[in-house]
């Protein structure tokens, strides 16, 4: 490890909204920098302008405030070692450039594409790796210098071609590559831009960046940086590759197994708390028992040692766990309030508003034990901001039950029984009372009967406890639903 002052970043491309692999890796390294009193910057790296999205920028920012990640220095916060986006500090790179080419560890390369495309496809054919054959290696300086004033090029990196390059990382260990495997890549495009592997190096060493911790798919371009530092004669950054981020099927990580934008997560109703407890322990852990931990506790404790490099399965049931106990664990008035938001955002524009807040307040506990995902609490309430029950299937009234018939006595049981109860006298224990005495006359359990009542009153099998939301769903519309209902069994 090193002695420096601890310095990390997050460097994403506007290429599309962050997804939770690559927003892992930003948690990772604000949360080493935050237990080590460093500084954590944001560059955002913008050279390739084919894939630029418009609007990444403001995802990646608002992903980062979500988790509540903040930087010391960025592309809005400014800091002493800017400008944090990469397509305004290309006189940065063309110098590096240029100074490889003097140090005779760079050559500029005049193969067109249509060569670059023949020369993959007769090695595709001969089943040889694919890479370039160095013929423009050899081209004298002076000759190199003269074309470039007429032909495009692009400037490539000179490997060394012996022996090996070694990462040393501290999560996993000694890597060793052997150099003959490796290829000249490109460093400079034709247009002046330089490539990721350019840029990376100069900027890391521009902002003094300490430790570059990142995913595991940039194991194969280490050899690269790691000679990169060594030509232009600058000090690497201490190497942390973090494990790979598994499916639930052991394969890689993908869109349908969980590797969705970080904020498509934000918008289904997680919790940014649930979040970053969750990719916290995605390769690593505090101790051997802990599995909650807050943001706090997080930022006083991470460390890279007890990253592992095995790799980490994304389980979706583990995310939904510490979602529905951070829910529980809240404070009431922002659960009140949360509620009401997510009620408001979800319930249908035929629903009146504003909500009605008592009716908010009267629910929001009884919904506490029942949600998982903040996007479930529309439709578990919706029933009681209309006078009709919200649109079902009729057969939703017989198929837990099984008999239509008798799914007619119970509701006109239910009538009976609740009719008797005045107006005045209506409440969630009278109801309870009403219908558990149901069971006897009915010659059943509560719990057989019950889907029925459920589907007459919320439109739905199942939901937030009965007792209590007919009692605040009122007399009037209670009975107008179960007669309702019962009509429509004929």
């Amino acid at each position: 490890m090193t002695d420096r002052p601890v310095r990390t970043r997050y460097a994403p491309s506007p290429t599309g909204n962050p997804h939770v692999g690559n927003i892992r890796s930003a948690l990772f390294s604000w949360a080493f920098a935050r237990a080590r009193d460093g500084q954590f910057l944001l560059r955002i790296e913008d050279t390739d302008r084919n894939r630029y999205v418009e609007g990444a920028v403001e995802a990646i920012l608002e992903s980062l405030r979500w988790l509540g990640i903040d930087w010391d220095e960025g592309p809005d916060v400014g800091g002493p070692k800017g400008p944090y986006f990469q397509s305004q500090r290309l006189p940065l790179y063309r110098e590096a450039a240029e100074r490889l080419i003097e140090a005779g560890r760079a050559y500029r390369c005049f193969c067109t594409p249509e060569r670059l495309d023949a020369l993959r496809a007769s090695q595709a054919a001969a089943k040889q790796p694919p890479g370039y054959d160095r013929r423009c290696r050899g081209i004298l300086p002076e000759e190199a210098a003269a074309r470039a004033k007429d032909e495009p090029f692009v400037v490539r990196f000179a490997m060394v071609l012996e022996g090996s390059t070694v990462l040393e990382d501290v999560i996993r260990g000694q890597v060793v590559f052997e150099n003959a495997l490796q290829d000249d890549f490109v460093v400079l495009k034709s247009d002046g831009y330089p490539t990721y592997h350019l840029a990376v190096v100069v900027d890391d060493t521009a902002m003094e960046v300490s430790h570059c911790i990142r995913g595991d798919e940039w194991i194969s371009s280490a050899p690269k940086h790691i000679q990169l530092y060594e030509a232009l004669g600058w000090q690497q950054p201490t190497w942390a590759h973090l494990p790979l981020i598994l499916g639930p099927d052991h394969k890689k990580l993908s869109k349908r197994s969980g590797d969705t934008a970080l904020l498509d997560y934000r918008d289904r109703g997680y919790l940014p708390e649930a979040m970053v407890n969750f990719l916290a322990f995605l390769g690593w852990s505090l101790d051997d028992h802990t599995t909650i931990l807050g943001v706090e506790d997080l930022k006083r404790h991470f460390d890279l040692s007890r990253v592992v490099p095995n790799p980490a399965v994304f389980d979706i049931e583990r995310l939904n766990f510490l979602n529905g106990h951070y829910i529980r664990a809240m404070d009431g008035e922002r659960w009140v309030q949360l509620v009401a938001e997510w009620a408001d955002r979800g319930l249908p524009a035929s629903v009146p508003r504003p909500l009605d807040e008592r009716v908010i307040r009267a629910a929001a506990p009884l919904l506490r034990e029942r949600v998982t995902v903040l996007g479930e609490v529309a439709g578990l309430v919706e029933f009681l901001f209309t006078y009709d029950a919200p649109a079902y299937d009729t057969a939703l009234l017989v198929e837990r039950i099984g008999d239509a018939a008798v799914a007619v006595r119970v509701l006109d049981e239910a009538l009976v029984r609740l009719d008797a109860i005045p107006e005045g006298e209506w409440s969630t224990p009278a109801v309870e009372a009403a219908l558990r005495g149901l069971e006897e006359p009915l010659g059943m359990k509560l719990r057989k009967f019950i889907p029925v009542l459920y589907v007459a009153v919320m439109g739905r099998p199942t939901g937030i406890p009965l007792f209590d939301s007919i009692g605040i769903l009122g007399r009037e519309r209670t009975l107008a639903r179960l007669r309702a209902a019962r009509a429509r069994l004929g």
